[in-house]
Formats: C-alpha cells, structure tokens, sequence
C-alpha cells in the first residue's frame, strides 16, 4: 500500500505546493509527540515489587468498559476550534484550545498551532484563487455576450446587398449614400437595430474609434467602428499593427478622420478561438481548484487520525468539523461555475455537443504502452549489435586509417553525422523529459503542449532508438555494398536515400509515427524562421537555442545538400562543392542564422512586452555571431591579426554567456541566497549537483579554445575531432536544459501559475479609444 505523503506529492499541483498542507512538517511533529511519550514512559513503571498482578487484565477491562459507559462524551472535549474574523473582516483565522491536559502538553501545543496555520493558510488561498476564478468567469462572460451580438450585427450586415467587410461605421462616400438612398426603407429598421446593438456594446465595454468624441461628418450619422485586441501571433498581423502604428504616428493627421477598425469574419473567428481558449484555461483552474480542496482535505483527516493513533485520543472528529465549515470545503461557487463553464461551452463552442465539448474541457491522456519500452529495448539491441558489426567492418576495410581513401570521410561522414547528432540530440531531450517528470517540473504546461499529445520520455527514447537503428543499418549495407565491389556512384546514394525516407517521414500526413509532435515541430521550426514576424513562445525560443547549438550538424546539412544537387555523387567528386564560391560564403549565413533567428526572437519579444532585458539578451546572440565569423575568417586565413580578434570576440561571447546562463537563465550566483552562490529554491536537494554543472558547463562553453589552437594531425583525426566537439556541445545543451526549465518552473511556482493568462479581443471601457 502507497503511503500518502507519497500519493499526495504525486497529486499536488506543482506551482501550489506552497498553499499545500505541509503534511511532512506535520508528521515530524507527531512523530516528536510519540518519542516524548516514549522518554516518560520509564517514570510510569508500576510501583509493583514483583510484576503485575493476575487481576491486572480483569481491572483493565472494567476501566475500559466504565469509560465507554460514563465518559464517552468526555471524549470529544479534548479540543476546542474557534473562528475568529480579522479587523478587515474577509478573512477568517481558526485557533485551538486545549480542553484536556495531555502528557506531552508543550508538543500537542505546537502541533496544533501548526495545524492551525496551515488551516488558516489552506483557506486564505482557496479564497483568493475562488475570487480570481470569478471574476475571470464574469470576464469571459461579459466578452461572450460583446461577440455573440457582433455576430448578430455581422449576420446583419451580410444579408445587405454588396456587402463587405463590416465597420459598424456611416460612410458618407457618394456611392454608398445613392445605395441608402434607394433601399433606406429597407434600411431604417436595421440600422436602428444596429445601433441599439452598438450603444449596448459600449456599456459592455467594446471600444469605440472616436466613439468619446464623436463628430459629425459633413454627410450621414456619427462615425465609429469596433477597436478588437486581436494578437499579432502571425507575420500578416504583426505587419498590419506595425504599419497601423507607423501610419497613425507618422502619417495620419489627427484633425483627419480616421478609416474605423473592419470587424470581418476573419476577426470575429479569431476572437471566438481567444475566448473559446480563455473558458478552457477557466474550467482548467477550477478543475485545479478543486483537486486543490479535495487534496487538503484528505491530507486534514489522514493526519489528525495519525495524532489519534499516538495520542490515545479522539480529537479528529471536533477538529474535521471545523474543517468542514471552513470556506475551502463548505464552498460551493466553484463547482456551480464550472457547470455553468460547461453549459456554456456545449452551448456556444460545441453546438449542443456535450462529447465534443468534454473532449476541449477534460482532454484525455494517452495511457502509456509497454509496447513502447519493449520496442526500446529492441532497438537499443539491435543498435548495439549493428554498431559493433560496422565497427569490424571499418577496421577491416581500414576507413579510419590516415592513408585510407578520403572520399568515404568527406561525402559519407558529413550525411551520417547529421542522424547521429540529431538523435544524440533527441536522447538527450529524452533524459530532460525523464528528470522534469521525477522532480515534478511541469514541462507540458511551460511548452504550452497538449498534454493528450506531448512526447513522454519513453517516446524520445524509441524515436531515438529508432533514428541510430536505421543510421546504423545503413552504414552496414553501405560498407558491405562497397566492400562487394558496387560502383561508389550507386553505393554512395544510400546516405541521399535515407535522407529522403526521414523527410517524407517528417511531413507524412497519415496519424502514424506520433504526427501531433511531427507537425508540431515543423509549426516551432516555421515560427524560427520567419522570426521575428511570429509571435515568441517558450517553445519557439527554447528550440530556437537548441539550433545554435546544432551548427555543426547545419554545416553538414549544407555539403550533403551541395553534393546532391551539384550532382558531385556522380562523379564521385567532393572537391566541386568544397572549392566553389558560394559554398564558401554560405558557411557564414549558416553559421549566423540560428544566432539571427534567437536575436530576432529577442527583438520581438522587446517590442511586445517593453522589457529592456530582451535587447541585452540580443547582445550575447550578436557577439556570438561576431565570433563565430571570425573563427571562421580565421580557420582560412591564418595571421597573427585574426587569431587577436578571434581570441577577443570568443572571450568576450564566451562571458557574456555564461554570465546569461548562470545568473538569467539558471537564476544561480545570487550572493544573498541562503544556498552560496546559488539560489534560495532547489529542486535537486544535493547541492554539490549544482555546483558540478556550473564547471561543467564553463569547461563545454571554451571548448572553442580547439578550433583557436588547432591541435590536429591528419583529417580524419580533425573529422573525428570535429565530430567529439559537437557532440559535446549537443550534451552541453541538454545539460542547459534541465536548469533552464527548472528555473522557469520555480518563477512559475512563486507566482502560484498553473494556468494559462489567454488575451482576451475585447478592451475594456476604461481603455483609452
């Protein structure tokens, strides 16, 4: 049988794990009352000189049996709980009193002082967050009930002859006063109602153009249009509010009247999908809140019985009644919400569908298979016996000696190793996937992922697994293809083969081979490279960094592109992309994009959330790229004055990292912290753990001091070594990973965050027009 305290740490929600009991520290506690019970119980021996009597058990019933008769009310005497109001009167502190004396007065005292604090401070939470919820609720509703009528004016407006998109406006154009002029019999009753509907979105707080200072035009009614607060999440959008802004800063003229806001289809589905989110986030919270009390609940009886046990007591039962009458269990306002969420939802958002609304609402996970670790197994074997095979046959062939052929190292290497990186890669987010879920880091809900959908640490392992197989095998059937005497034309295709297999795997459309996480790394990798035209997610600039640190692995995805489609595999001719030009100057662009892409996102985020710390993280992406040209200047043309300026450049990146990964990423080196140098919440409890990573991740960050110093003997030596360092770099990034989410997961649980904030379309009447 599970424990609780291990049953409620596998329950509780991780950012509330403060506002929990602190079932633990209450345990420690007793466990204090039951060794003071044992250090007394020396000074109760029976003062009997020689041992008990044989009417002992006889007198041991009867007290027993007159204690239940005569006494049994006594029993419920033990404690008293009192409520008391504070001065503001909203909130409510229970205190106990101790009716009875017990034997360990000074331990019962303090146990229950605990118990009242954390009583008192379960309740405080459960109001503040049931208030949050409700006025959320209210929120949702009153935006529901401003879309549900611009639908209406809009269904209005569509029945119009040559009707377009929708202004809520009166043009006075000469066209559109002749169209009023032959159908305004038609029109009057409608435009009445529109602008009843209008004067009512107003008082619900819709946003008007001019609607403070309405003037009249020189023809027809007042001029106004709807303001909607809709995201610029797409580059369409983001290029329409950037021009908005330039036009109505630069250009537009104030005396002029403005064109209105055009509320089409378009907008008003987008601001159905916002509050459609927005009410899945609100029964989400309350969802959480009511695991929340239940929890608490549980944890309240669980140990008061325990105190029952080690005191010889019965105090539960008066104490469980003053729980139950506090505000957290005897409240009903949430669950009457979250009907009242879910009516509204199958009503507006599912058409009446109640299945298809519980499937937004309570989305189901995916249990997990024992087919998954068993094919990982597999394959991990058949990886280890493949990877041995081709380790004899490379001695044999002898590829890896200095005199061998060049060929197999300059065409075959660069395509083999863009798997291997990538599936090192892979494996590495496996082990983050495995060490967030055992320290309880809440990585779906940082990701913003679906938890029906999100990618387990098991399915990491068996894309993974899956990925170096199928390398491997082909590496084997290509050295013993070669080794047959095949022409290398058609043998050195195979690499060009497998590339193709895995990219018509990436965009297959069929639901197989998990498709939610292939398209959705295909929609991360499309928000990457038009940044910054996309909004920047947690998810996008994570594996926006991931990408500077898979450079190598894109230099390789160049000479492997180059050396397929400069048609050099049939030639069997590697010199051709190596000597050209554009090869040459592609190595910059390459080596820059992933440092532009995170600059950019950098950019982005400045300009949406004002925070001058998005432009100094911009800094360290900008002298990364400063240095990374110059290695590469330098790796061509070596001289005293480009080893300066590559020493300068790396040394200055090289800080202005580490600094960022260990005081802003990490949020380590804090010299107030409780923990030296380190900060005040840890979720690894052993703390040289932290320090360890600290020098490990200084010793990975200089490694480019190789590519300065250049110790190598022959190519193949260099390849190999290019191959460790890049490596070394993808460990050095999943290392990265597992503290920068820490650290996330920590700012989350000091803010109390386990739900989502989804912008809502419409502002409110307090907003400027």
């Amino acid at each position: 049988m599970v424990k609780f305290s291990k049953e409620l740490e596998a329950q509780l929600i991780p950012e509330w794990k403060e506002a929990f009991v602190n079932y633990w520290q209450l345990k420690k506690q007793i466990k204090k009352i039951k060794l003071s019970q044992k250090s007394k119980q020396p000074h109760q021996v029976l003062d009997h000189e020689f041992g008990l009597s044989i009417f002992y058990p006889i007198r041991s019933l009867a007290r027993n049996i007159s204690n239940k008769l005569f006494h049994s009310n006594s029993k419920t005497e033990i404690i008293q709980v009192r409520s008391k109001s504070m001065e503001d009167g909203d909130e409510e502190v229970y205190q106990t009193e101790l009716v009875q004396l017990f034997s360990e007065e000074d331990e019962v005292t303090v146990f229950f002082e605990s118990l009242d604090g954390e009583l008192n401070k379960v309740n405080q939470f459960y109001k503040n967050k049931e208030s949050e919820f409700l006025e959320r609720g209210e929120i949702l509703n009153k935006q529901l009930g401003i879309l549900l009528d611009l639908k209406r004016v809009l269904n209005e407006h569509r029945r119009k002859p040559n009707a377009g998109a929708l202004s809520l406006s009166r043009s006075s154009s000469p066209a559109r006063s002749s169209l009023c002029s032959e159908s305004s019999a038609n029109e009057i009753s409608t435009d009445s109602q529109i602008d009843e509907i209008i004067a009512a979105l107003e008082k619900k707080g819709v946003n008007f153009i001019s609607s403070g200072t309405r003037k009249k035009p020189k023809k027809g009614k007042p001029k106004m249009a709807v303001r909607m607060e809709v995201p610029a999440t797409t580059p369409t959008r983001t290029i329409t509010a950037v021009t908005s802004m330039l036009w109505e800063d630069l250009v537009k003229n104030p005396k002029k009247e403005g064109a209105g806001d055009f509320i089409s289809r378009k907008k008003i589905q987008c601001a159905e999908k916002m509050i459609r989110g927005a009410f899945v986030e609100l029964y989400r919270g309350l969802g959480l809140l009511k695991t929340y009390s239940s929890l608490n609940m549980v944890a309240f009886t669980k140990i008061l019985k325990k105190f029952d046990k080690v005191s010889n007591q019965q105090a539960s039962a008066s104490y469980l009644k003053a729980v139950k009458r506090s505000h957290f269990i005897s409240s009903d306002k949430v669950v009457r919400l979250m009907d009242e969420v879910e009516s509204i939802f199958t009503k507006h958002f599912a058409n009446n569908d109640r299945k298809k609304a519980m499937k937004f609402l309570r989305p189901q996970q995916h249990k997990e298979s024992h087919m998954v670790t068993f094919f990982v197994g597999l394959l991990t074997g058949c990886f280890v016996s493949l990877f041995s095979v081709y380790a004899i046959l490379a001695h044999l062939a002898g590829i890896f000696k200095p005199n061998s052929e060049r060929s197999y190292v300059e065409i075959v290497y660069p395509v083999f190793s863009v798997f291997t990186l990538l599936s090192l890669h892979l494996f590495t987010y496996g082990c983050n996937l495995f060490m967030w879920k055992a320290t309880r880091i809440n990585y779906n809900f940082i990701f913003e992922f679906q938890p029906s959908t999100a990618l387990k640490y098991r399915d990491a392992f068996l894309i993974c697994t899956t990925f170096m197989t199928s390398v491997v095998a082909a590496m084997v059937i290509h050295l013993l293809l070669r080794a047959s005497g095949f022409s290398p034309n058609h043998v050195d295709v195979i690499p060009g083969i497998l590339l193709v297999i895995f990219i018509f795997v990436l965009v297959c459309p069929f639901d197989i081979f998990y498709r939610p996480t292939r398209y959705c790394f295909i929609r991360i990798i499309r928000n990457i490279l038009c940044s910054p035209f996309y909004k920047v997610l947690m998810v996008d600039f994570f594996m926006a960094d991931q990408l500077t640190s898979q450079i190598p692995l894109l230099r390789h995805m160049e000479s492997t592109t180059c050396y397929f489609l400069a048609g050099s595999f049939k030639t069997h001719g590697y010199e051709t992309c190596k000597s050209g030009r554009l090869y040459r100057e592609l190595a910059y662009v390459i080596s820059f994009l992933p440092y532009y892409w995170r600059a950019m996102q950098c950019a982005r985020r400045w300009f949406d959330e004002n925070d001058l710390n998005h432009l100094a993280n911009m800094g360290k992406y900008v002298s990364a790229m400063v240095a990374a040209g110059a290695r590469i200047t330098y790796s061509r043309q070596e001289s005293h004055l480009w080893f300066f300026i590559v020493l300068i450049t790396s040394v200055v990146a090289t800080v202005y990292q580490l600094y960022w990964d260990f005081v802003k990423d990490w949020g380590l080196l804090n010299s107030k912290s409780k923990n030296l140098w380190l900060r005040d919440d840890l979720i690894l409890k052993n703390k040289s753990i932290y320090y360890m990573s600290i020098v490990l991740n200084v010793v990975l960050r200089v490694a480019w001091v190789e590519t300065v110093m250049g110790f190598r003997f022959n190519m193949i030596e260099s390849r190999m070594l290019d191959f460790l360092l890049a490596s070394l770099e993808v460990i050095r990034r999943g290392h990265w990973n597992f503290y920068r989410l820490e650290n996330e997961h920590l700012n989350n649980v000091g803010k109390f965050r386990a739900v989502k904030a989804v912008p809502l379309p419409f502002r409110e009447t307090d907003s400027d027009g």
